[in-house]
């Protein structure tokens, strides 16, 4: 619907939920320093990705990277992703970025699968930047969109086949036998004939020298025993124990510290030089921010409160508002210069002759992405190199930044990825990687920025706010005949030069266009907001607004009917449907329409994106006349063919967990061009207090997979207010609620 508008990065986001498959591959191989080789897997899918990011001024990208690096002492290279150690240990390589989402287990147990090892042998470790680990679905290596399982999905399992008819092939040509008379189980080949057997580690550097192959046999999906099954994350242990390593636990020989201030107001500009202030060893100017160096970041951090330093504030700050930014959208909601996103039949000659007629607003807020850790990105820059080590989720655009900055061939910049302590879609941004690469470059030596909380929350990349309005009718049977649905927000892509003119930016209606119900003839627009707010991607992104307006509005359409609202939901869709399948499974699970305690009430939602269909249902109480206490929530997902159950579980507790702090507490209020929010003082964060029993059931399944991280998020909002409805009779529209 929307590839014109469509990023590198948020390409994925527009594969249909069947997703195309990798009906052809190609192997490319060189030689590596260790003696394995190089092997990676050419994709149709990173053709379409290119070619919907070639229609969008989108951001530079480095074409090349550094080369694999060498295959630690005892251990072989095998392929790309693989190293194989004399100990029988196997490692796998982690292109995607690790943010509490999994992957690191996940990515894993699908290579362990298709390379038959003993799941207890297999570890992980995060890859350096390096095309080799692009994802298929971003074309690049970057993390986000719910793509991490299902971009890596299919090259990991060729990945794994192919080391393992590598290995059995190593086998056979030392035994002199036929290598379709050998098996592979449990990191053992054997010749069952000669009663012959040989380890992986024992087979390991032969093998890297066998032919790749170019179609190698997968397991069928029947035979699973890794994939499906639930595996202990071995990121878990590391982080219990300190282990792991994150950004901001950086430390390097000769290494200075830094953090930065930025103008007050968003779009400011440095007027001016800066001096120095007391117990810092230097202040450099960087645009829009200065950067306050010291020995130690809470020296840094003291002596930027001492900071004296000049803005440009722009002109408009004083009139940029939360007040005069909603009265803008009420005035954009009336315009006639809408972009349409999606329509089917004329929705406003069907609306004019219904004889029920509804006329909906609902309003939500600018969000943070308020990650637990804070910003942070340490840079090590001479005149022939730059090693930079971030909590980065797109290492690919770090390679890029850095090399327009430094002036160095992208070949001599190395990105080291660490743990994230929250993502979120944050990390994606490269402000502050640009940062620390900047103050590197100046000092000559290395340097570890760090953002203070306040800045943190001042300067975010924040979820849009939007005006969502929604006219429906309904005949006279209670039919729904008519549906227009116009949003109105600021551009995401547009704030960063990926949109054409004229276009609809795919992230602000996404979750309103290609909607699962029969609604009628359909009109879905969006007016572009002007507000000159920082907005960015914020898990689940557009999903998570449009969410919250069209299920609150199903629900109001249900009651207009006098009907049930999960029976009217049902008459809206195929009976055949997998969202029907979905909705029947969830309302099941909480038995809706049966009985209930007494001063207690259900609310439903469901929700399609990121590949994924989500029902939700919560149960709730009044704790007073104006609040409410969670009980229950049941929350069942259809994604497809499941890698690591218990991960996919984790994945919906943590998206209901966001997601109730974003529908009772989030906002970001703004005056004077500004956030008025600097601490989590005022950012209230859902506690243990606040939540309720989570019921979350996968549907069976082998279809493609679809996302995990983000679809849980979106029908938090409006299941939450639909229950408060059933339970009190009034209607919840704008966010944040604050009932609890």
């Amino acid at each position: 619907m929307h590839d014109d508008a469509i990023s590198a990065f948020e390409a994925l986001a527009r594969i249909p939920r069947s997703g195309p498959q990798l009906s052809r591959r190609k192997f490319i191989f060189g030689s590596a320093a260790a003696g394995g080789l190089l092997v990676g897997v050419a994709s149709p899918v990173l053709g379409k990705v290119a070619a919907a990011a070639a229609k969008v001024p989108a951001a530079p990208m480095a074409a090349a990277m550094l080369p694999m690096a060498s295959a630690p002492a005892n251990q072989t290279l095998i392929g790309s992703w693989i190293l194989v150690g004399s100990d029988e240990t196997v490692t796998v390589y982690i292109g995607a970025s690790e943010m509490g989402q999994g992957v690191t287990g996940g990515l894993p147990q699908i290579v362990a699968e298709e390379l038959k090892v003993d799941w207890s042998k297999v570890t992980f470790a995060l890859a350096d930047a390096n095309s080799a680990f692009a994802n298929p679905f971003m074309g690049g290596q970057l993390t986000g969109g719910s793509t991490s399982t299902r971009g890596y999905y299919d090259l990991l399992r060729n990945a794994g086949a192919a080391a393992r008819e590598m290995l059995v092939g190593a086998a056979a040509a030392r035994w002199g036998v036929a290598a379709s008379a050998c098996t592979a189980a449990n990191g053992v080949v054997t010749h069952a004939a000669s009663g012959r057997s040989a380890t992986y580690g024992s087979l390991a550097a032969d093998a890297a020298t066998q032919p790749v192959p170019t179609s190698p046999q997968l397991t069928d999906p029947s035979q699973f025993t890794i994939i499906g099954t639930s595996r202990p994350r071995p990121d878990i242990p590391l982080k219990v124990t300190g282990a792991a390593k994150f950004g901001i636990d950086v430390r390097l020989p000769n290494m200075v510290y830094a953090t930065v201030v930025h103008c007050p107001a968003f779009g400011g500009t440095v007027a001016g030089s800066v001096s120095t202030p007391p117990g810092a060893i230097a202040a450099i100017a960087l645009g829009d921010a200065v950067a306050v160096v010291a020995d130690n970041t809470w020296t840094a951090m003291q002596a930027a409160e001492q900071l004296q330093v000049r803005w440009n504030v722009p002109s408009t700050a004083k009139s940029t508002s939360s007040s005069k930014i909603a009265a803008t959208a009420k005035k954009l909601m009336k315009s006639k210069s809408a972009i349409v996103a999606e329509t089917s039949g004329n929705a406003t000659t069907a609306l004019a002759g219904a004889p029920t007629k509804l006329n909906l607003t609902y309003a939500l807020p600018y969000l943070a992405h308020a990650c637990m850790e804070p910003l942070n990105c340490t840079a090590s820059v001479t005149p022939t190199s730059c090693e930079i080590w971030a909590p980065t989720q797109g290492q690919s655009m770090n390679v890029s930044t850095a090399a327009a900055i430094t002036g160095l061939d992208p070949s001599q910049i190395v990105v080291h990825t660490t743990f994230l302590g929250g993502g979120l879609g944050r990390k994606f941004e490269q402000d502050f990687v640009a940062q620390a690469v900047t103050v590197s470059k100046a000092l000559g030596r290395p340097v570890k920025l760090t953002w203070k909380r306040e800045e943190d929350f001042a300067h975010d990349q924040y979820r849009p706010a939007a005006l969502v309005n929604v006219q429906a009718g309904l005949d006279g049977s209670g039919n729904v005949v008519a549906w227009k649905n116009r949003i109105v927000s600021s551009s995401i892509l547009g704030q960063r030069g990926w949109l054409p003119p004229g276009a609809v930016d795919s992230q602000a209606v996404d979750g309103a266009v290609e909607l699962p119900y029969a609604l009628g003839a359909r009109l879905v627009d969006w007016v572009p907001h002007p507000a000159t707010v920082p907005v960015g991607f914020w898990r689940s992104v557009g999903h998570s607004i449009n969410a919250f307006s069209v299920e609150s509005a199903i629900d109001e359409l249900a009651a207009a009917a006098g009907k049930d609202p999960v029976a009217f939901r049902r008459s809206l869709l195929p009976p055949t449907s997998k969202h029907r399948a979905v909705l029947d499974a969830v309302t099941s699970a909480a038995n809706w329409g049966g009985s209930l305690p007494a001063g207690h009430a259900l609310g439903v939602a469901l929700h399609e994106g990121f590949g994924s269909i989500v029902g939700m249902v919560v149960e709730l109480s009044k704790a007073t006349a104006t609040t409410a206490k969670l009980w229950n929530v049941w929350v069942t997902i259809d994604c497809g063919q499941v890698i690591n159950p218990d991960q996919v579980r984790a994945q919906l507790e943590g998206a209901f967990t966001q997601g109730l702090t974003a529908a009772m507490w989030g906002e970001i209020p703004i005056q004077n061009g500004a956030s008025t929010v600097r601490q989590f003082d005022k950012y209230k964060m859902a506690r243990m207090r606040d939540m309720p029993v989570i019921h979350a059931s996968i549907m069976p399944s082998t279809g493609a997979l679809g996302g995990v991280g983000e679809p849980g998020v979106p029908p938090v909002a409006p299941a939450i207010a639909n229950a408060w409805f059933t339970l009190t009779g009034t209607r919840l529209r704008n966010l944040p609620m604050r009932i609890m």
